[in-house]
């Protein structure tokens, strides 16, 4: 059921990405602090902007969980719930 659930909010947050592709959600913006958001910019930080959503929210679980070496992300993701997650990683997934 939980997966089920999870689903869903993933295809809405896909869907509402979609339509409002130009308006971030709320979280993304502070993300361009470290990652940039022009592909001109040179940075060891990886570039979110049309990253495979998926990959985005394996990344922030994986942060979240320890799994992942982080100098502040694994602090930045515990801050997000999974919804809010899914909404950031279908938005920069819909970037180019």
């Amino acid at each position: 059921m939980r997966h089920v659930v999870a689903a869903a909010i993933g295809c809405l947050a896909i869907a509402a990405a979609g339509v409002a592709a130009a308006q971030p959600p709320a979280g993304a913006a502070a993300c361009t602090g470290c990652h940039p958001a022009s592909a001109r910019v040179t940075s060891p930080v990886p570039r979110l902007a049309g990253l495979d959503r998926t990959a985005i929210v394996r990344a922030m679980q994986e942060f979240r969980a320890g799994q992942r070496t982080a100098t502040v992300m694994d602090r930045i993701a515990k801050g997000f719930t999974d919804d809010e997650v899914q909404a950031i990683a279908a938005w920069f997934a819909a970037q180019k």
